[in-house]
């Protein structure tokens, strides 16, 4: 496939079994590792977990990216559409209440089709909202739940930390495309079964910034269409641990200060526990498939 499914529109030459281009992947999906996962936002994991699938390969360049160990190279087992799906229902039998989908963007025209078959289970589109709004509408009625980032609102911030100048002006547009699709939040028993959590890497020396992230989604959507995730899980990592101003961990009162700035604007969702910035809670790739 010549592709040019995300912002980049690289028109890279994909095949089945090599990559190209800003993502560097085949076409066929790469799969770094699958399990249940207990660290999502409590209405996602739950009691059971998450059954949670990450995809190899990215299309941004995040300075500070956790997940570089599988989100730069073409690492993982790849697998058809056949082994894609029996690898959902396994996940949904060991008890997973949803399919938690990680850093799928790369690989939307092919999950479009798996998920053309229904799953006894919600599909959660965990993503960096890196993407183009035409290709999300593709997934209309077979993702229930959107679980985008909305990493900045600056563009010379999203270039500087992740390479994508464009980043807030498509990370937006998508994020309404989901809304669109899927509209407000639907919890029974305490468990997700349809809506979007905006998701925001609060940064070190970037509260300002939060402060755009969380003005923006209080002005765009009404009380109740979508939930909002401030999280604070942030470590120096990668490229990050060299650059100035990224080189260090949160300060307890930066993370209190944008805790008091999202309750002030009345934004309804979850704040992570700073104690979840440990490398600890990184998983181990390539594990459990």
């Amino acid at each position: 496939m010549i592709c040019s499914q995300c912002p980049r529109r690289c028109g890279a030459l994909r095949t089945p079994e090599r990559g190209s281009g800003i993502c560097a992947m085949p076409e066929t999906p790469l799969v770094a590792r699958a399990a249940l996962h207990q660290w999502e936002e409590p209405p996602i994991s739950g009691t059971r977990g998450a059954g949670t699938v990450f995809f190899a390969g990215c299309a941004l360049r995040c300075v500070f990216c956790q997940n570089r160990a599988i989100s730069r190279t073409p690492v993982g087992r790849p697998m058809d559409q056949e082994a894609l799906y029996a690898l959902f229902l396994d996940l949904a039998a060991q008890g997973a209440h949803n399919i938690d989908l990680v850093t799928p963007s790369h690989y939307a025209h092919f999950l479009s089709r798996v998920l053309e078959r229904p799953l006894p289970v919600p599909v959660v589109w965990n993503s960096s909202a890196y993407e183009c709004p035409e290709t999300l509408a593709a997934l209309e009625g077979k993702v229930q739940i959107y679980l985008p980032d909305l990493k900045y609102l600056t563009p010379a911030l999203a270039k500087s930390c992740s390479g994508a100048e464009d980043y807030p002006q498509y990370a937006t547009a998508a994020i309404e495309e989901m809304v669109r699709q899927v509209g407000p939040p639907v919890i029974e028993d305490g468990i997700m079964r349809r809506g979007v959590i905006i998701r925001h890497l609060l940064l070190p020396g970037r509260l300002s910034e939060a402060k755009r992230v969380m003005d923006w989604v209080a002005e765009r959507f009404p009380r109740g269409k979508v939930l909002f995730s401030l999280m604070s899980q942030y470590l120096p990592w990668g490229p990050a641990r060299s650059i100035p101003g990224l080189d260090r961990p949160l300060r307890p009162s930066e993370v209190r200060a944008a805790q008091s700035y999202m309750a002030a604007l009345g934004l309804e969702g979850f704040t992570q526990d700073p104690a979840a910035a440990d490398s600890a809670y990184i998983p181990p790739f390539e594990e459990d498939l």
